[in-house]
């Protein structure tokens, strides 16, 4: 035990003590944010940075042309049909000036289809636009000619948009307004922080096993202590660093959630009103949407989740750094390790497309079952545990999880004793089969 704890304290350090981690720690869960936010921004320039298109709009009915209104994107010029006879010589003679040419047919109530002509494949915003206007336009030509007064009027006043808002009821029988959305991004956000932290830290035992490997460290290491030892702690010592570095995120998750708390007044899930300053300080319906937001994410029990993911997180980083370990053993360089690794990337991106898949029926029979199966619950269950898992499949999820997780790392040592000395020969998994009987 003295050697595997030095081992771990060995491989703890030597990552934990660099500058780069304290400095990657503080500034990963920012980079999330900016992740997030580049695609938003990046639309926001596509589409104010592009250039205004000029679509002819050759309107064979005359009726329907002047509800295409010209925006920041594109500029609809309605043309008669009986104006032009070809829109393929009428497009050419603008010479370049148009982008494409719309032609809305003299059948177009029967058959409800309508043209856009371009040398170009047309955007899908155009295709879009085009179609939300002259659906609208056309369902209401359709009302006014069946003759009934005041038809549209009626219609538009029996439209009813329905708001669908998620209350559930607390252990003491009150209610706490939740979101469903709420639910489904703090579900994929610990989906996709479990995979992409298994598989990191994964990859960083198997490089260290390789580089030992390499440089014939390991061999003056096992004269020393076991090779099982030797494993182990690297697997320990790697996966201590990333419960530290959730730990320095769930406190700063905590602090940013108390200081946004305090400043709109919320003293707890179901807290009522904002205080006055914050009240002067914000307008009434940017306030009380802030509150609502704020309202909804704290009426997650995160307690629970916190601990459940904690457990999944150990329980898959073990299986999964234990094959990794295993495999990086049977390998003399890095370039060679693609041929074991493969399958298990393979399993992890499965394991994360169920996830995804499951996000919209949480409770549903593959939802069940992939957070059952031990090689898929680490990043299925994440989506789950929002949205309340039942105690059975839990325990019976875990069990499953740390028991194929040590029956993977018994397997993967016995890999890992003869692989680290193999030399030479490239090994197969013929040979890794061999080496696990």
């Amino acid at each position: 035990m003295n050697k595997l704890r030095l081992i771990i304290a060995r491989e703890y350090m030597s990552i934990v003590g660099r500058k780069s981690f304290i400095i990657m720690t503080l500034l990963i869960p920012f980079l999330f944010v900016i992740i997030a936010a580049v695609p938003v921004g990046l639309a926001y320039i596509n589409d104010k940075g592009s250039d205004m298109q000029q679509i002819a709009v050759i309107d064979e009915t005359g009726r329907y042309a002047a509800a295409l209104h010209s925006d920041e994107m594109y500029s609809f010029v309605a043309i008669k049909g009986d104006t032009v006879t070809n829109a393929r010589e009428f497009y050419n003679k603008a010479n370049g000036s148009l982008s494409a040419v719309i032609i809305i047919p003299r059948d177009v109530d029967s058959t409800g289809v309508i043209n856009i002509y371009s040398e170009g494949t047309i955007t899908p915003a155009l295709v879009s636009s085009v179609r939300n206007v002259l659906t609208d336009t056309i369902q209401k030509a359709h009302l006014a000619e069946m003759g009934i007064p005041n038809l549209q009027q009626m219609v538009d006043d029996a439209h009813v948009d329905v708001d669908v808002r998620s209350v559930k009821w607390d252990e003491a029988g009150g209610e706490q307004e939740s979101s469903t959305n709420a639910a489904m991004g703090l579900g994929f956000m610990l989906s996709f922080i479990t995979y992409m932290f298994v598989l990191l830290y994964g990859a960083m035992i198997m490089n260290s096993v390789i580089e030992e490997k390499t440089n014939r460290i390991v061999e003056v290491v096992v004269s020393s202590c076991r090779p099982f030892q030797l494993m182990l702690g690297k697997i320990i010592g790697v996966g201590l660093v990333g419960l530290t570095q959730m730990a320095i995120w769930i406190v700063m998750l905590a602090i940013v959630g108390t200081v946004a708390g305090g400043a709109l007044g919320l003293t707890g899930a179901g807290a009522g009103s904002m205080s006055p300053d914050a009240m002067a300080a914000a307008s009434g319906a940017d306030a009380g949407m802030m509150e609502s937001i704020m309202r909804q994410a704290m009426s997650i029990n995160y307690v629970p989740i916190i601990l459940n993911f904690v457990l999944y997180f150990i329980g898959g980083y073990l299986l999964y750094s234990s094959l990794f370990a295993g495999l990086g053993s049977a390998v003399d360089q890095p370039s060679d390790s693609s041929q074991f690794t493969t399958p298990v990337i393979l399993i992890m991106l499965i394991a994360f497309y169920a996830g995804m898949a499951c996000m919209e029926n949480p409770s549903g029979p593959m939802a069940i079952w992939c957070s059952i199966i031990p090689f898929t619950s680490p990043v299925v269950m994440m989506i789950r545990l929002p949205f309340g898992v039942p105690t059975w499949q839990l325990i019976l999820s875990l069990v499953l999880l740390f028991g194929t997780a040590l029956a993977i790392t018994w397997l993967a040592a016995r890999i890992y004793r003869r692989g680290i000395l193999h030399y030479g020969k490239k090994a197969s998994f013929a040979d890794l089969f061999k080496w696990m009987k």
